[in-house]
């Protein structure tokens, strides 16, 4: 965890993140602070984290929503898909023909879908997939995954048992 000092009224006004030449928010040692206190417990109060951080409420409330309108998190519950109704998971490895980014963008926008990479490695994208059941993967994989343009082949890595789901990879 970062150690961060009572911050000055001037503080409170800088911007929390700027831009590099990449484009990518550049975070302040505050800002990393407000998100690893998020990371432990998103319902915090901002008061609280005021005070872990040295700003007043209405500093943490600003620089929380610029945070959020900048996307560099989203504040949500993380369910146990088992205890909602979804019984299957998996991780499909997708081979590409062509571009890789029009076979990933098609499986952003699948519900069922909740993580796509692009990667360097054995497979051009990985998505992982929460299904009600084995029909219902069946179903993505078969008629919905396979039929994409580009999509060359797949494999699929059924999860058998959920050790270990975090978010708590802090600010680093």
């Amino acid at each position: 965890m970062h150690s961060v000092g009572v911050a000055s009224r001037s503080t409170e006004h800088r911007d929390s993140a700027r831009e590099s030449r990449s484009g990518t928010p550049q975070l302040d040692a505050v800002s990393l602070a407000i998100v690893e206190q998020l990371q432990e417990d998103g319902r915090r109060p901002y008061a609280a984290i005021g005070k872990a951080v040295g700003l007043s409420e209405a500093a943490v409330r600003q620089r929380v929503q610029k945070l959020l309108d900048q996307g560099v998190m989203q504040i949500v519950a993380v369910t146990d898909p088992l205890t909602v109704g979804f019984r299957r998971q998996a991780m499909v490895g997708v081979h590409v023909e062509g571009d890789v980014n029009g076979v990933a963008d098609a499986l952003s926008a699948m519900s069922e879908v909740e993580y796509v990479v692009m990667t360097a490695g054995s497979f051009d994208v990985l998505a992982e997939i929460v299904c009600e059941d084995d029909d219902h993967l069946l179903d993505v994989i078969n008629r919905r995954i396979r039929a994409l343009p580009g999509v060359r082949s797949t494999e699929s890595f059924v999860y058998l048992k959920l050790k270990k789901q975090t978010y708590m990879w802090g600010t680093r």
